[in-house]
């Protein structure tokens, strides 16, 4: 069985650009793993036009930052993640988890996720159509 991911942008606020957030089997990464939700990555960053997502997954590993804490991850760390694709399988491995603050333990890290990886390839395609993020001059 795999895992569900579902892309969202949030729009711009007064405090931050657009922002995505991960959700699996329905449940939100970010807020998962930070205590009050933290920041996604910006939109910007993560689906920019013209070119490849950072998000694409191949068959060469590589670590992907996906949020933050409110206090910011050059205080209490970053959340990130590997991501790689195994033929038909794109996965998620070896999480890095923010701390609640930078003397805590290390935090327990999310479990390892699938992707069918022509499903995985929809959402990301859909996501990186969908510029209604974008502000409009």
């Amino acid at each position: 069985m795999f895992d569900h991911l579902e892309i969202v942008v949030l729009p711009p606020g007064p405090r931050f650009a657009a922002q995505v957030r991960f959700r699996v089997n329905g449940e939100d990464v970010l807020a998962e793993a930070v205590r009050e939700g933290g920041r996604g990555p910006y939109a910007a960053d993560v689906l920019p036009a013209g070119r490849p997502s950072p998000l694409r997954a191949t068959d060469e590993a590589r670590r992907l930052e996906l949020g933050e804490p409110e206090c910011t991850g050059g205080c209490c760390g970053f959340l990130t993640v590997v991501v790689q694709r195994f033929g038909e399988i794109v996965q998620w491995s070896d999480w890095e988890m923010p701390r609640e603050s930078p003397l805590d333990p290390d935090p327990y890290p999310l479990p390892e996720l699938h992707f069918d990886a022509s499903r995985y390839d929809a959402e990301l395609a859909r996501a990186e159509a969908d510029r209604s993020w974008q502000v409009r001059p």
